[in-house]
C-alpha cells in the first residue's frame, strides 16, 4: 500500500511541509485515483478537473491543499448541486455555503460532488436517479445513506474527508457500515446556510473521514456561528483536535442502554463488537452505567412523522415556478405543477411528500404530528436528565451489516428501521460521532456511536481517539482498494 491513498489529513499536512510532494501533485495524485476506482463504487456524480480545482496561488489555512469531496446537496458556488434529482440536474448554486466558504478560506481542495439519496431521502444510497453507489468493502452491497457516496469516496481512499448531512442518522450510519468516523454535531454548531432543506429541524452538516483527529480538524474550519442562519449557535470557532491524547477524562461515567445491545433485530456479532468497546473503554478508566431510555422506543415512529411533514413543507417550493425542472409541454398552471413534481421526483421523495401532506392535514394533525412534537420534547427531558448522571452515552449505530443492494425495494420497514439508533440523536439535537469497532466474518465493518450532551464534541472526540488509539479497526482498509 503506498503512502498517501490512506494517509491521515496530518501526514499529507506534512509530506506537503517537508516539500515530498506539491499541491498540484497531491490533486493529481487523488484525481487518478478516482479515475481508477470510481468505477467501481459509483461515489460520485462529477469530478471537478484539475484547474478549477487548484486556487491561482498557493493555498494558505489550516487545511491548504487537502482535498476532498461534497455531498450534492450542500451549494458550492458556480457548480451543479442536484440533491440526485432530476428535480434540481441543472441548478447551478449562486453562492457557497457557510461551510464550504469556511474550508475555502482554510485552503481546503474540493475534487467533486458525492452521489447521495434523492433529497438525502433514503439509509442506501440507492434512491439517486443517477446512480447506485457501492460498499467498498463489498461492491455488492450498499454502502449506506442518505450520505453514501461521501463514505463510499472516504472508506476507498479516494479522498481523506468528506461533508455529508445527517438528518435522522445519514452520516453515522454509512460511516459505521463503511469502516470510517462520521459526526452528527450539535444542531445549530454547523450553518445551514447553503444545504438544501430535507427535515430543517433536524438536518445538520457532518463530516466523514478515517480517522478521529482528521474529523475534528474538518469540523474545527466549518463550526462556529453564522449571521446568515438564525440556527446556528452563538459559538466561535474552535480546535477541537488540540487536546487528543488517548487518555480518557478521569472519572468518565459511560451510560450503556441495555436494549440496543440485547434488543431483538440486533445481529449478534454487531453486539458483541459493540460490548468489546464498552469493555475497551472500561479498561481505559471509564465507569460503566447500564441506563435506560424508554421514550427513544417511540424514536422512530416520531422521526418517520416529523421527517415527513418538514420534507412536506421543505419541497413545496419546487414547483416549476422559480427554478428546477418545468414540464415545458403542460397547457396550463396545475397542469405544470402535478407533471413538474411527478417527473422532477423519484419514488421515494413522492412517498415522503404525501405521508408529511397527510399527517399535517387538519384531519390528522392532532393524531399523528402533534403526538409526535411530544414525543420529541419527551426525548429531549429524557436525555438532559440522563446526562446529569453520565457523560457520554454508548450505543450501536446500525442493527445490521451492509446488506445487499436491491433490498430497498424488499423491505421499506427494513430500510426504515435502519435510523433506530441513530434519529434519537437528530430529534433531540445532541451530538454523536460513529467510530469503527470490528469486522464480521464476511468482512463487513462494524460501528458503534458515542453520544453526549448538546456541545460536547470536544468530550466525545477525547473518547472516541482514546478508542482509537488503542484499537486497530480504523486503520483497516477495504481489500479492493
Amino acid at each position: 500500500m503506498d503512502t498517501i491513498s490512506f494517509a491521515t489529513i496530518t501526514e499529507l499536512q506534512e509530506k506537503l511541509a517537508q516539500k515530498k510532494i506539491s499541491h498540484e501533485e497531491l490533486v493529481d495524485y487523488f484525481l487518478r485515483r478516482i479515475d481508477i476506482f470510481e468505477p467501481r463504487i459509483d461515489s460520485l456524480l462529477e469530478t471537478f478537473d484539475k484547474k478549477s480545482v487548484l486556487p491561482k496561488s498557493a493555498p494558505t489555512g489550516s487545511l491548504a491543499g487537502i482535498p476532498g469531496v461534497i455531498k450534492d446537496n450542500i451549494c458550492m458556488e458556480g457548480r451543479v448541486a442536484s440533491c440526485a434529482s432530476r428535480m434540481l440536474e441543472h441548478f447551478v448554486a449562486p453562492t457557497d455555503a457557510t461551510a464550504i466558504k469556511r474550508l475555502k478560506s482554510q485552503g481546503a481542495l474540493l475534487l467533486g460532488r458525492a452521489n447521495m439519496d434523492e433529497f438525502a431521502m433514503g439509509s442506501t444510497t440507492e434512491s439517486s436517479v443517477y446512480k447506485k453507489t457501492k460498499n467498498p468493502w463489498d461492491v455488492t452491497r450498499i454502502p449506506g445513506g442518505s450520505s453514501g457516496g461521501s463514505a463510499a469516496a472516504v472508506s476507498a481512499g479516494l479522498v481523506p474527508w468528506a461533508l455529508g448531512s445527517d438528518t435522522g442518522g445519514s452520516v453515522r450510519q454509512p460511516a459505521a457500515l463503511c469502516g470510517i468516523v462520521g459526526i452528527k454535531p450539535t444542531y445549530g454548531l454547523i450553518s445551514r446556510y447553503g444545504l438544501i432543506s430535507y427535515a430543517s429541524s433536524l438536518d445538520q452538516i457532518g463530516v466523514l473521514t478515517r480517522s478521529v483527529k482528521d474529523n475534528a480538524l474538518i469540523l474545527s474550519a466549518i463550526a462556529g456561528q453564522d449571521a446568515k442562519d438564525s440556527s446556528s449557535l452563538p459559538i466561535e470557532q474552535k480546535k477541537y483536535a488540540q487536546h487528543l491524547d488517548g487518555v480518557l477524562p478521569t472519572g468518565i461515567k459511560i451510560g450503556v442502554l441495555d436494549l440496543s445491545i440485547e434488543g431483538q433485530g440486533v445481529d449478534p456479532e454487531i453486539a458483541s463488537a459493540v460490548e468489546n468497546a464498552i469493555k475497551v473503554l472500561e479498561n481505559l478508566g471509564g465507569t460503566i452505567k447500564r441506563i435506560a431510555l424508554p421514550t427513544f422506543d417511540y424514536s422512530a415512529a416520531a422521526y418517520f412523522i416529523l421527517s415527513r411533514a418538514e420534507a412536506a413543507s421543505n419541497l413545496a417550493r419546487f414547483d416549476g415556478v422559480r427554478y428546477g425542472m418545468r414540464n415545458k409541454k403542460a397547457t396550463t398552471l396545475t397542469q405544470m405543477y402535478r407533471s413538474t413534481r411527478h417527473d422532477g421526483f423519484g419514488d421515494e421523495v413522492r412517498s415522503r411528500i404525501i405521508v408529511g401532506n397527510y399527517v399535517l392535514s387538519s384531519g390528522h394533525s392532532g393524531e399523528f404530528y402533534e403526538n409526535a412534537k411530544k414525543v420529541q420534547r419527551l426525548m429531549r427531558c429524557e436525555i438532559t436528565d440522563t446526562f446529569k448522571n453520565v457523560d457520554v452515552i454508548i450505543m450501536p449505530t446500525h442493527s445490521t451489516p451492509a446488506f445487499k443492494l436491491g433490498t430497498y425495494d424488499a423491505s421499506k420497514l427494513q430500510i426504515d428501521l435502519q435510523d433506530y439508533f441513530t434519529c434519537p440523536v437528530n430529534i433531540t439535537g445532541v451530538p454523536a460521532i460513529s467510530v469503527p469497532c470490528g469486522i464480521t466474518k464476511n468482512n463487513l465493518p462494524i460501528g458503534f456511536q458515542i453520544i453526549g450532551p448538546h456541545l460536547s464534541e470536544e468530550l466525545l472526540y477525547k473518547v472516541a481517539y482514546a478508542f482509537e488509539h488503542i484499537t486497530p479497526w480504523h486503520t483497516m482498509r477495504p481489500p479492493a482498494f
